[in-house]
C-alpha cells in the first residue's frame, strides 16, 4: 500500500496533496482488493483445481492449463496481501526490505507470474496444434501435463538469477561474490524480456497461426475429435485479459529499470508518479488472480457439469446416493432378464 513517508522532503503544498491523494487511491483499490476480490480468488481458484481433480477423466488440454493458472493464481492470492499491506504503511518487522522473507515472496511472486504467462502462451500454442491437427495427439492431456511440470521448473530456474541478484543487492559488499552483482534493475531486465517479451511475442505468432487457420474450411473441421467451439472464446478471452492486466506491471517494471539506470536527478512528482503507477500495476497484476476463475467458470461450459458431480459426491459420501443404487440395480436386473 501507497505510503508518504518516502516523501516526507516534499516542499511543495502541491506535492504535498499529489502524495496524499495518491495514498488514498491505492488505499482504496487495496481496502476493495482485500474485501471483495481475495476470497472470491480464493474460493474460485481452489474450486477449479479440485472440480477438474475430480474429474480427471473428463479433462481436455485447455483443463490443464487452466489448473496450472489457477495454482499459480492461489500463491499469488496468498502473498497479495503482503504486498498491498506493506511494509512502507504497515511497518511490520516480518515485512522488511532486507530480510529473507521480503526475497522470498518477490521470488514466488515472479514464479507464479512467470508460469500464468506462459501456461497462456503454451495454451495458445497448443490450441493451434490442437485446430490444425486434431488426431496427432501433440496437445494431449498427457503431454500438456508433462509440459506444465515444466512450466513450474523453467519459472523456478528463470527466477534462480533475479534471485541471486536481489540477495547480492541485500547483503554486505564484503562478500565477493556479490560485490559485483549488487544490481537490482538486471534483475529487472531479466523478468521484462522473459517474462514479458517472449510470452507476448509467441503468443502474437499464435494468434496469427490461429487466425489463418480458421479462415481455411478444410474435411478435419467436421471431426468429432476437435475441441468445443467454446475453447476458442476462452482462449482469446483469457489471452486479452492476462495481456491486459500484466502489461501495465511489466512496462512500468521498465520504465523503472530505465530511469534507475539513467543515474539523473529527476522531478519530484515524476518520482511520485511513477511510484503511483508501479503500486496500481501490482493491483492489476494481483487481479488476474480473480479473474482468470470467472472467467473460466462462465465460458467454459462443461464446468457447471464437473461442480455439481464434485458436490453430488460430497453430499453423497463414498457410498453414493440411494437413488444411484436403485439405478444401477434396475440396469443389472435388465441385463440378467
Amino acid at each position: 500500500m501507497w505510503s508518504c513517508d518516502a516523501f516526507n522532503g516534499t516542499k511543495t503544498v502541491q506535492g504535498q496533496q499529489l502524495c496524499h491523494d495518491f495514498h488514498l487511491t491505492l488505499s482504496i483499490f487495496s481496502l476493495l482488493y482485500l474485501i471483495v476480490c481475495l476470497p472470491v480468488g480464493l474460493c474460485y481458484n481452489a474450486l477449479l483445481v479440485l472440480v477438474n481433480l475430480y474429474n480427471k477423466a473428463t479433462m481436455t488440454m485447455p483443463d490443464v492449463y487452466f489448473v496450472n493458472i489457477a495454482i499459480a493464481g492461489l500463491i499469488i492470492n496468498v502473498i497479495a496481501p503482503t504486498y498491498l499491506l506493506g511494509p512502507a504503511s504497515a511497518k511490520w518487522a516480518i515485512l522488511s526490505f532486507n530480510n529473507e522473507v521480503y526475497i522470498t515472496l518477490l521470488i514466488l511472486f515472479n514464479v507464479s507470474s512467470l508460469v500464468i504467462m506462459y501456461s497462456t502462451t503454451l495454451l495458445s500454442l497448443d490450441y493451434y496444434i490442437e485446430r490444425a491437427l486434431p488426431r496427432t495427439y501433440m496437445s494431449s492431456v498427457y503431454n500438456t501435463k508433462h509440459v506444465c511440470g515444466f512450466i513450474w521448473g523453467g519459472a523456478m530456474l528463470t527466477s534462480f538469477s533475479s534471485l541471486l541478484f536481489y540477495i547480492c543487492n541485500h547483503v554486505s559488499t564484503k562478500i565477493i561474490e556479490c560485490s559485483k552483482m549488487q544490481n537490482k534493475e538486471a534483475a529487472d531486465a531479466i523478468m521484462v524480456f522473459i517474462g514479458y517479451v517472449v510470452p507476448a511475442t509467441a503468443v502474437l505468432y499464435a494468434l496469427v497461426l490461429i487466425s489463418r487457420i480458421r479462415k481455411e474450411a478444410t474435411p478435419l473441421d467436421q471431426d468429432a475429435g476437435r475441441l468445443d467451439p467454446s475453447v476458442h472464446r476462452l482462449l482469446i478471452a483469457t489471452v486479452c485479459t492476462q495481456f491486459t492486466l500484466w502489461t501495465p506491471y511489466y512496462v512500468t517494471l521498465l520504465v523503472s529499470t530505465l530511469t534507475s539506470l539513467r543515474g539523473k536527478a529527476l522531478d519530484e512528482n515524476y518520482i511520485q508518479i511513477l511510484h503511483f503507477t508501479q503500486g496500481l500495476s501490482k493491483f492489476l497484476a494481483f487481479s488476474s488472480s480473480f479473474v482468470m476463475p470467472l472467467l473460466y467458470r462462465y465460458i467454459n461450459k462443461n464446468f457447471p457439469h464437473k461442480l455439481r458431480r464434485l458436490l453430488k459426491k460430497l453430499h453423497c459420501g463414498s457410498h453414493g446416493c440411494s437413488h444411484e443404487h436403485t439405478v444401477v440395480q434396475q440396469v443389472i436386473t435388465t441385463i440378467q432378464s
